[in-house]
């Protein structure tokens, strides 16, 4: 089953394939495992980029010893290489790399997320690259980056979120620094990653040179923390948790309302304070110099969340949902996946589509993510199992015997 951007699933589309969307015609060859590589790689397959993504053989990628599993199939490697096919190799041994320099050539980008140095161990260098696709654009994803004291350090997202001085941020004032439920590093890394990429084959289209890129999962994770180094280089202020207060702007914290329900406040703006204050029934609060600026209600915080928490409390969601959509404030009830399952506005625009899945049926996943007017991208396949497309792959493509292959699988080079 083929998902477009913004078309209901059709039994009758053509077969599945990639192809669809700004980046078609592009081959990205996914050497990387787990999550950050990979999600770099699916975010350009999502937009129509042709992605193998290689595996060791048995077990494959990590990824797949990860829950949740169904019945022993991993459901986040479901996600996290749709729009792929798969094949698995072994690169640690000579015939495998040969296999892989055979494979190199036919690709202008190579994902990779090994240690630094390791594919230069194993002989490929830059110079053998370049040798084999002069052209090539190669992403290395790494937790530090290709040169430092941290360079050959291992890590996961957990380490670059505490190292970028995120987890920092999260959790109650005096209480401990807590972890959110995802690896947030790793998505965005790998969505720094698809755009270096987009950007490096832009140049390459304009120049016609291939180039490296060296994505640090820490660096990336401090990027998005904007004005954090800003503040502590001219305030000196080193910024910690302050639970589920806004750091820029109050009121605007986490409130339960009377039937027990979480609700999250936005108030960063003029405007909205003061759509606010008519809403709950205290236009006097736009005249008070405690709260009449932004400034002053940040100064004065405990008496301005004191207020919001007294207000939800009083109400019920529906009803205070009723109030403030009214006045056009910006608040949302706290989500759980199954509200964005029921939410209509994700059902209108279906945020989440369903998708033929060989082993599980039909399944639900994200729609691609951002929509193009005139080339929409689309979700052709689930992530594949393992070793799913060698026989396309080695046979149809590499022109090797079924005899050929099975040698191979017997000596588990493929």
């Amino acid at each position: 089953m083929t998902v477009e951007q913004g078309k209901k699933p059709d039994a009758d589309q053509a077969a599945p394939g990639p192809g669809a969307g700004p980046l078609a015609g592009v081959r990205v060859l996914d050497i990387s495992t787990v999550v950050a590589g990979p999600f770099s790689a699916t975010l350009m397959a999502d937009l129509g980029a042709e992605v193998l993504k290689i595996e060791l053989p048995g077990d494959g990628d990590h990824i797949r010893q990860l829950p949740p599993h169904k019945s022993g199939v991993a459901l986040w490697s479901k996600v996290a290489n749709r729009n792929k096919r798969g094949i698995t190799l072994d690169l640690r041994q000579p015939e495998g790399l040969t296999i892989l320099e055979r494979l190199l050539p036919r690709y202008d980008v190579l994902v990779e997320n090994f240690r630094p140095g390791t594919l230069d161990r194993w002989g490929l260098d830059m110079a053998r690259l370049r040798a084999l696709r002069p052209d090539l654009i190669v992403l290395r994803v790494t937790g530090f980056g290709q040169t430092g004291p941290y360079r050959s350090r291992p890590g996961f997202a957990r380490i670059f979120e505490a190292m970028s001085g995120f987890v920092n941020l999260c959790g109650e004032k005096d209480g401990p620094p807590l972890y959110p439920g995802f690896p947030v590093s790793d998505a965005l890394t790998g969505v720094f990653g698809a755009y270096a990429i987009t950007a490096a084959l832009l140049h390459r289209q304009k120049h016609g040179e291939g180039q490296e890129i060296d994505l640090s999962a820490t660096e990336a994770m401090l990027r998005v923390l904007d004005f954090m180094p800003i503040e502590y280089d001219q305030l000196g202020v080193a910024r910690s948790r302050q639970g589920n207060l806004n750091a820029y702007s109050a009121p605007s914290s986490v409130y339960k309302t009377r039937d027990d329900k979480w609700v999250v406040l936005a108030v960063s703006a003029p405007t909205v304070f003061r759509r606010l204050a008519f809403a709950i029934g205290r236009a006097d609060l736009l005249d008070d110099p405690l709260f009449s600026t932004n400034t002053a209600r940040i100064q004065n915080r405990a008496q301005i969340e004191a207020i919001m928490e007294n207000w939800f409390r009083a109400h019920a969601l529906c009803d205070a949902s009723d109030i403030l959509m009214r006045h056009e404030v910006s608040f949302s009830p706290i989500y759980d996946i199954a509200d964005i399952v029921a939410d209509p506005h994700f059902i209108e625009r279906q945020v989440l589509v369903r998708v033929e899945d060989e082993e599980l049926g039909c399944v639900s996943m994200q729609n691609v993510v951002p929509r193009f007017s005139a080339t929409p991208g689309r979700i052709w396949r689930t992530g594949p199992g393992v070793g799913q497309h060698n026989d396309d792959v080695y046979g149809q493509e590499l022109g090797m015997s079924r005899a050929q292959q099975a040698d191979l699988r017997e000596r588990n080079i493929i």
